[in-house]
């Protein structure tokens, strides 16, 4: 399946929010507390969007395979525990 302009689209927005992020200076703890407001979007690309076409996306946009794999991170760190989440 090809991407559509509006999967490209959202996924662009995320890349420019995380490379502005960088540009300024952030790193992973600035991107995390920023990541909320993008949420929404990277849901949207979740949710149109085949494995392989997150593949791609990560491929062409280092942003927003940065955003993927941070996300990706913490959801493993609070499954095995190494991040503790409160009850």
């Amino acid at each position: 399946m090809s991407l559509t302009e509006n999967q490209t689209r959202l996924a662009v927005t995320i890349d420019r929010h995380v490379n502005q992020v960088i540009a300024n200076g952030g790193g992973d703890k600035e991107l995390l507390e920023s990541m909320y407001d993008q949420m929404g979007t990277f849901r949207q690309v979740l949710d149109t969007c085949s494995g392989e076409d997150i593949d791609i996306l990560c491929q062409q946009y280092e942003g927003f395979y940065r955003f993927a794999k941070l996300l990706e991170n913490l959801a493993l760190g609070i499954a095995d525990g190494t991040i503790p989440v409160p009850k």
